[in-house]
């Protein structure tokens, strides 16, 4: 599995032409680009012996940022634009997928793969924690569940907080039963909303908050929902609740199998986050790694 390095997506502009659209039709198409900006784009890429992209950027027709854009479609490598609404902004591997946090977030990616993550053995699914409320980890979930998809990899994302769900909200979602409604029998696969503008990435929200969240995560139900679901995908993201306050976090990731700790810089409690890790590891939970957010 390889990725794009987003340092070189500049330079791949020059690179031999595609089987797909030009960057210039590509531009055009978006509108970032007139026709007779294209043309005269062409015309010193001619005289010049340039390559299209670098004739672009020294006649001041196109930015960095507009050859980022057409790359991303070349290499189905799926962003979304700063005023595209149709996502919560906090979704900044989606937004700004060349920024220095989006960086982190592949390199934690990549440590996942090399540490659990492994659909040959079948190690797909892993639970997303945190201590408390607050601490970034429905944040981190959503964002490592994008660039698990813009790897290539079919990636779904699932809200297993059944207390203060979040990813309903992130993805801007509506009308589904969601996993209380699956757990509860009522819903089946259906309630797994793909998300259109981010190819290769599925979310299963929340659903109703039920009156018994941890009755329903222990139910056998739950095993079955993941067992069944990981036929279609890759890699199976959970978020949950907070782990010091409820036992729905390790009843979830017992479940997964895995486990990966998120913090936060001056308000996570070393004391409560080695209470946690010590009880995973009673349940057999591989505890993957652990995120400091704001470091």
């Amino acid at each position: 599995m390889n990725m794009l390095d987003p340092t070189e997506l500049v330079a791949k502009a020059a690179a031999q032409p595609t089987a797909g659209p030009s960057i210039g039709a590509i531009l055009i198409d978006a509108g970032r680009l007139s026709a007779e900006g294209a043309e005269q784009i062409l015309r010193v890429q001619k005289e010049q012996g340039l390559r299209f992209g670098d004739a672009a950027l020294q006649l001041g027709l196109l930015s960095e940022d507009d050859i980022r854009y057409a790359l991303s479609r070349q290499f189905d490598y799926p962003y979304l634009q700063a005023g595209d609404a149709s996502l919560s902004h906090e979704l900044v591997a989606a937004y700004k997928p060349f920024s220095h946090t989006v960086e982190h977030l592949r390199a934690l990616r990549s440590q996942l793969m090399l540490r659990w993550l492994d659909t040959a053995i079948g190690r797909k699914a892993l639970a997303v924690l945190s201590p408390g409320t607050g601490e970034g980890c429905s944040f981190i979930a959503a964002n490592l569940a994008v660039v698990f998809s813009q790897l290539g990899e079919r990636t779904l994302l699932i809200d297993a907080n059944l207390r203060d769900p979040r990813q309903h909200q992130l993805f801007k979602l509506t009308g589904s039963a969601g996993l209380s409604g699956m757990l509860a029998g009522r819903a089946g696969p259906e309630a797994v909303l793909r998300i259109n503008s981010l190819v290769g990435l599925s979310v299963l929200p929340a659903g109703a908050v039920p009156p018994n969240p941890q009755e329903l995560l222990g139910r056998p139900a739950f095993n079955d929902i993941l067992t069944n679901l990981g036929k279609d995908f890759d890699v199976i993201l959970i978020d949950t609740p907070a782990a010091a306050g409820y036992a729905d976090a390790q009843t979830i990731a017992a479940r997964a199998g895995a486990a990966l700790m998120v913090a936060r810089k001056n308000q996570s409690a070393l004391p409560i986050m080695s209470r946690i890790t010590r009880s995973l590891q009673d349940s057999g939970v591989t505890l993957v790694g652990a995120v400091l957010n704001d470091a």
